[in-house]
């Protein structure tokens, strides 16, 4: 192996010390965590392709509809005016990724973020089929790098699409398909864009999403703490290294040290193969320790299992652990961040769910329209602008009538009664709310326009009407 891949001339586990590139070809280590790694890994793929098709109560399961400005999600509509739940929402996501990363480490990194899931479970097994195993001698023949490509660009493709299905649906991504690019530039331009995208980042960025884009890796030193579950080598165990014969025992030979007396030690079980740097997607060694390009996908781990399998040496040289537990400090599972946010979170998902109890069918807003304060009609009534606004979130068309109660001859004019507004749309009209003359005496009053449903919605706003500021027929 290169001195290089010893890391010993390297600046980073992806660049080399005289600063180029530094490609890595993984050399797969398929032990019992990579199959489950890979169960789990199709697993969300199949989910991921099947989840834009499955419909709940005549909607998609997720739709991400940004040009409307609508979002789906299993059965739920959802508006930028849901702010309270998408701010809970928020710090909901953020809370349950400290928590997996105090109790679990990268869990999320190795087993389920999509770069690593179709990285090393749909890219480099294609890599591999046409170029072969890293370590062995590559596959011979001129047609297998743009074959290779070819499957790249035919994936990439395949993942763009159902990509786009969650932000325009599968329905609308359907007529882009059957229609001629010419037809629909944008859209087609789109579609190009994202698989573009997917290409650079498959096949050329690689593992450097990881290292250099994602900010994952460098927010662990405070996510992470002495107990968090890592993965880990056991340095007293296999200190110091050294190449040994099978053991038949499991005990390792006695050979002569480098301690300066050339006295017999035994050699600590890390025969120094490398193989652990040879499997892991970042390049890294894990023998040095934490490190932020780590992923915690335990490749290392089913390498190293292999090597201590084959020598009759006891697994777990390298393996999930943690800081504390490797330097042989008493287990530990409850701490203050475990307690503090499972605490947190259950306050989150309790406001969730109270906010969700409280979204009623229907959105209402009333503005104030533009123009004069206010306007004395004919009749001595007076008016004022405003801007009704009603958002539908049923799944079927519903009237609205508008009105002011409490009131005596209050009546609100310049609109349609009622106001027709199809399933899940937004509709605005200006209209003029009407008050005797002897009802806004007041520069200012405090009114309630009410709208209700014909399915049965009803909801008061409060609106401050202007009025003349003098009594009815008198001076100001």
């Amino acid at each position: 192996m290169a001195a290089v891949d010893r890391q010993h001339d390297r600046v980073l586990s992806t660049l080399n010390a005289d600063g180029s590139r530094r490609w890595l070809r993984p050399k797969p280590s398929r032990g019992r965590f990579w199959r489950r790694r890979r169960a789990v890994a199709w697993l969300l793929i199949a989910l991921f392709a099947l989840l834009p098709h499955l419909k709940i109560n005549g909607r998609p399961a997720v739709l991400l509809d940004v040009a409307r400005r609508e979002f789906s999600l299993f059965g739920g509509v959802f508006y930028p005016t849901d702010t309270v739940l998408l701010a809970l929402f928020v710090v909901g996501v953020f809370l349950t990724i400290f928590l997996l990363t105090a109790l679990f480490g990268r869990v999320w990194c190795g087993w389920g973020c999509p770069q690593t899931v179709y990285m090393e479970f749909v890219f480099r097994p294609i890599e591999r089929f046409f170029d072969g195993e890293p370590g062995r001698t590559r596959r011979r023949g001129a047609w297998r790098t743009p074959a290779k490509y070819a499957a790249f660009v035919l994936v990439s493709m395949f993942l763009a699409h159902v990509f786009l299905a969650y932000f325009v649906g599968i329905d609308e991504l359907a007529r882009w398909v059957r229609r001629s690019p010419a037809e629909h530039p944008a859209s087609f331009l789109i579609m190009a864009s994202v698989t573009a995208l997917m290409m650079f980042d498959f096949c050329f960025f690689r593992e450097q999403t990881c290292i250099v884009a994602c900010p994952y890796g460098r927010f662990q030193s405070v996510l992470l703490d002495r107990r968090s579950l890592i993965v880990s080598y056991d340095p007293k165990r296999g200190e110091p290294r050294g190449k040994a014969k099978r053991a038949a025992t499991g005990v390792p030979l006695p050979v002569v040290g480098a301690n300066g007396t050339g006295a017999p030690r035994t050699n600590g079980d890390c025969v120094d193969c490398f193989k652990c740097v040879a499997t892991c997607p970042t390049g890294i060694d894990i023998r040095d320790g934490l490190q932020m390009e780590c992923i915690h996908c335990a490749q290392c781990i089913d390498a190293c299992d292999d090597v201590m399998e084959r020598l009759g040496r006891p697994r777990g040289l390298i393996r999930y652990g943690s800081q504390a537990g490797i330097e042989g400090e008493r287990a530990r599972r409850l701490r203050p961040r475990v307690l503090i946010y499972p605490l947190l979170l259950a306050g989150v998902v309790t406001g969730i769910v109270v906010a969700l109890s409280r979204i009623e069918g229907a959105d209402v807003t009333v503005l104030r329209g533009p123009g004069l304060p206010f306007n004395v009609l004919p009749t001595g009534e007076v008016s004022n602008q405003a801007v009704v606004r009603v958002r539908n979130r049923t799944g079927a068309e519903v009237g609205y009538e508008v009105s002011v109660p409490g009131v005596e001859g209050a009546r609100v004019i310049g609109v349609e009664s009622p106001l027709r507004v199809a399933a899940g749309a937004l509709r605005s009209e200006a209209v003029s709310i009407v008050l005797p003359a002897d009802a806004a005496t007041q520069r200012r009053t405090e009114i309630t326009v009410r709208i209700t449903g014909t399915d049965g919605f009803a909801a008061e706003t409060p609106f401050r009407f202007f009025g003349t500021g003098r009594a009815a027929g008198g001076r100001p």
